[in-house]
């Protein structure tokens, strides 16, 4: 196989990793809140549709 050498994030020409980093944070921030909303939806519903 061909050597393709090593990968350098810090150097690579239009690579943002911090950038990459926030958004990935922002959205395991957005998967915990929406599945917090959701399951106080079910618990909700649980207590006032029975």
């Amino acid at each position: 196989m061909a050597d393709h050498g090593e990968i350098e994030y810090a150097t690579a020409t239009g690579n943002d990793y911090a950038a990459h980093e926030e958004t990935y944070r922002n959205f395991v921030t957005l998967v915990k809140v929406s599945i917090a909303v959701v399951a106080a939806i079910v618990i909700l519903m649980a207590i006032f549709l029975t």
